[in-house]
């Protein structure tokens, strides 16, 4: 409990989203999450992240699920204010959507009862979030801005200064640490925040440091000494790993330094109890904290990233080459100045490197995408592109575009309504210019109901239901005994 005059660290989760996005694949489905909304919401969290970046995509593409009906119900059952991530222009894809489309998506997502809209760029140009954070505002959410965090010889203190100080500008609401690799150390943080708080001046900072070096925790210790507003976290089993820090442990550690995070650990009892059940249940992997590897300062590459790399590089029978692979990562991403390993540039600097690699000459082959990245296409790179990659792309670095990204695209609602026609809904009308409509078929399927309710016992009763191997259970329960056949 908080007690008169105690600072605090408000906690914001992610169980529901960066959580399983990191560890299950982006793949909890909404029925997995709503009997455990009610503790959920007795947690004393500050905000919940529930929607945005890979889940929604997962939501169509994978679990056959309509994210708008995720995202409304759960923002009507949780009185907790909710937030949702967007990519800046791209919104939840890793294409560039024209302003129009932004500013619709904003304004539905605030009609499904969206509270904080949280926004970034990839790669830190941020006149890519200007559309969201100015239509956002105006839907009447507040903008939480982050910046991503990297490590190079360009990305300093001063630079990350500079973009908070836009953010300022902007009139941002929160302004965030995004550390998507998990790079921030302790040492780093001990001047890198100062100097941003001071930028931000009376803008509360946030932090969202993922786990993968295993030195997260430490940061964040570091940020609530520094005086940071909030942190983001997730329930023990979706945490660590290449997931963020667990709730309990940054719990832990600001009460250790007399400042209050609100949290009722009662409540996340019951929510880490659950996820760890659904875990068992689902046979999903629980968050194991990562162990230190220098390895990871060099290739920057994610954790989830690096799983699914190594899937793909076993069914091409090449998965001993993955270490070599790594290595060339670094390079590639050295020659093309320094862009952040996120969505979507992680993707690109893995497939060139991976390119690389297999053919066996740099650069022999240029995707189109790191092509247009090196010609400013989705915004101000950090750095200069080396000029033997320009030299093998045929990349005229005097050509590169220097206008904001939205610039280069048409409206494209004007078309879509009159593709859609006029009785198609605003939510409709995005999923379609999101997705063609063979993915969007399997949304229209009928919904099973949804349990708002649960307890270990029912939970069990649930399970043991569902089952077709079992033709008889009993189970006995607090001296009481339960038989049925499923």
């Amino acid at each position: 409990m908080k007690q008169p005059g105690q600072r605090r660290f408000g906690l914001i989760d992610v169980t529901l989203r960066d959580g399983h996005q990191c560890l299950w694949s982006t793949r909890m489905t909404t029925a997995m999450m709503t009997p455990i909304i009610d503790a959920i919401d007795r947690s004393g969290y500050a905000y919940l992240n529930i929607m945005g970046g890979a889940v929604f995509d997962v939501c169509v593409r994978f679990l056959h699920e309509n994210p708008w009906e995720r995202l409304k119900l759960l923002s009507s059952r949780f009185s907790t204010p909710c937030d949702l991530l967007t990519r800046g222009q791209s919104l939840y894809t890793f294409e560039l959507f024209p302003d129009d489309l932004v500013e619709l998506n904003s304004r539905v997502v605030a009609r499904q009862g969206i509270k904080v809209l949280t926004v970034y760029d990839a790669l830190n140009d941020n006149r890519n979030i200007e559309s969201s954070v100015r239509s956002g505002r105006a839907a009447g959410m507040l903008i939480n801005a982050m910046i991503t965090y990297t490590l190079s010889p360009v990305h300093t203190d001063a630079y990350f200064v500079e973009r908070a100080r836009e953010l300022v500008g902007m009139q941002a609401d929160f302004i965030s640490v995004k550390d998507p690799t998990g790079l921030l150390t302790p040492e780093r943080a001990r001047t890198l925040f100062p100097a941003l708080i001071e930028a931000a001046g009376t803008v509360p900072m946030q932090l969202h440091s993922h786990c993968q070096s295993g030195l997260a925790p430490e940061v964040y210790q570091v940020a609530v000494e520094c005086g940071f507003a909030f942190g983001y976290t997730a329930a023990r089993p979706l945490a660590n790993g290449a997931s963020l820090p667990s709730t309990e442990e940054i719990d832990e550690r600001a009460c250790a330094l007399g400042v209050a995070t609100g949290i009722d650990r009662s409540a996340l009892a019951e929510v880490s109890d659950y996820f760890s059940w659904i875990a068992v249940r689902e046979g999903k992997p629980t968050g194991k904290v990562a162990r230190y590897d220098p390895a990871l300062y060099e290739h920057q590459v994610p954790g989830g990233m690096i799983s699914n790399l190594h899937s793909q590089l076993e069914a091409m029978q090449i998965g001993h080459r993955l270490p070599e692979i790594l290595e060339e990562a670094a390079r590639v991403r050295c020659d093309l100045g320094y862009p952040i390993l996120v969505s979507p540039f992680a993707q690109y600097i893995i497939t060139q490197a991976v390119l690389n690699v297999v053919q066996g000459e740099r650069y022999k082959t240029v995707p189109d995408e790191v092509r247009k990245y090196a010609q400013g296409y989705y915004g101000r790179l950090a750095a200069r592109p080396c000029e033997a990659f320009l030299g093998r792309a045929a990349i005229d670095p005097g050509a590169a575009a220097d206008r904001r990204a939205a610039e280069h695209l048409e409206p494209a609602l004007p078309r879509l309504r009159r593709e859609c026609g006029p009785k198609v809904t605003d939510e409709e009308l995005l999923l379609r210019a999101f997705y063609d409509k063979e993915l969007l078929a399997p949304l229209d399927r009928p919904r099973p109901a949804y349990r708002y309710r649960t307890s270990p016992l029912a939970e069990l009763i649930h399970w043991a239901g569902s089952r077709t191997d079992l033709g008889h259970t009993r189970i006995r329960f607090g001296g009481t005994e339960i038989s049925f056949a499923p």
